[in-house]
């Protein structure tokens, strides 16, 4: 993906856990110094430390991707410290699940400030550099919920309003040398799935053995399975791929 001359710089939101640092582990394998963002930068020091084990450059940084300025501050010093960022992976989110007639005001707009919000805010910053470079690859992660779900109208809206965004992207940034992409992941076991079994008072076993039945290759997907589809969409070799959804759910989605 990058020679020692041209070592790029990626960012990855919530990158702290879960679907987030299994990417960010990726991409520094993959030969990319990679910033570790979320909102408790403590907590990304874990991730900082594995990938400076194996001979890779991270750096950790806090940061609410809803907050303009904050994350202007963090795109700064992530281009100070780790050099111009060039790959940008949208993947911060929360949960705020209840069906429409008890789902409150907040929660409605806590999902749609972290999602899209966050993602425009964070995509604004970025393009920056990748304009500059004339090169840049902008992976937005959405989900299988973009279909629709029960209990999920507003993580339902943001993942749709993020591929119409990844979409907008593909078409105004094409002529800098940028692309984007977004990946639509279905059931990944994580610390957010298990919170999401916990919250509906289901053992996760239960849980996960239920929507594995109707996964055709007869499994849950694992954060490896999203990291090595985010590889592939910022490689050198992707830069004719671009404006595409991609569902990775273990079968097809209509």
């Amino acid at each position: 993906m990058t020679t020692p001359t041209t070592t790029r710089t990626a960012i990855v939101t919530g990158a702290a856990r879960g679907i987030g640092a299994g990417v960010a582990q990726r991409l520094a394998a993959d030969g990319l110094a990679v910033a570790v963002l979320d909102l408790d930068e403590t907590a990304c020091k874990s991730v900082v430390a594995e990938i400076e084990t194996t001979g890779g450059r991270a750096l950790a940084v806090g940061v609410d991707v809803a907050n303009e300025e904050a994350v202007q501050a963090a795109v700064a010093r992530v281009a100070a410290e780790l050099g111009e960022p060039t790959v940008l992976v949208n993947n911060a989110g929360i949960l705020r699940d209840n069906l429409l007639f008890k789902m409150t005001t907040t929660d409605w707009d806590a999902v749609m400030n972290v999602h899209l919000r966050g993602a425009f805010l964070m995509t604004r910053a970025v393009q920056t550099y990748m304009t500059k470079a004339n090169w840049g690859r902008v992976v937005n992660l959405s989900s299988t919920s973009a279909l629709g779900n029960r209990g999920q109208a507003n993580y339902a809206a943001a993942k749709a309003g993020i591929q119409g965004f990844t979409k907008t992207l593909a078409i105004e940034l094409g002529k800098y040398g940028v692309t984007a992409n977004a990946i639509a992941p279905g059931f990944i076991e994580t610390e957010m799935t298990k919170a999401t079994a916990e919250r509906i008072g289901v053992p996760f076993d239960d849980f996960r053995t239920v929507l594995v039945k109707e996964i055709p290759v007869g499994r849950a997907g694992q954060p490896a399975d999203v990291a090595h589809a985010v590889s592939f969409f910022a490689s050198e070799g992707a830069g004719f791929v671009s404006g595409q959804v991609l569902y990775l759910a273990g079968g097809p989605k209509s």
